[in-house]
């Protein structure tokens, strides 16, 4: 299996769990969130432009350490920016 089957198979940051639309969608761009609370979910970045991409994003979970409300921090991995390493939580 190729890292875009890998990619197809995941389910969207924010989407609905169960839901029939959770996974990603043709034409968008996704990273792989790796580690932490958000594990093996992609992110759609679509739109997004290089300064953003390089910036990596906190993500809102109910799963992380501070729990609801609080987020989660990722950023690009060096060797491979489709893929994005959990730098820890925030409240």
């Amino acid at each position: 299996m190729d890292d875009d089957e890998v990619l197809l198979r995941g389910r969207v940051y924010g989407a609905d769990h169960g839901a029939p639309d959770s996974g990603p969608l043709p034409g968008r761009s996704y990273r792989e969130l790796v580690g932490g609370p958000l594990d093996g979910l992609l992110l759609d970045v679509t739109g997004w432009d290089a300064g953003d991409l390089a910036d990596g994003a906190a993500l809102m979970t109910e799963l992380g350490r501070y729990g609801g409300g609080g987020r989660a921090h990722y950023e690009p991995r060096a060797a491979d920016p489709r893929r994005w390493d959990w730098q820890g939580d925030t409240p």
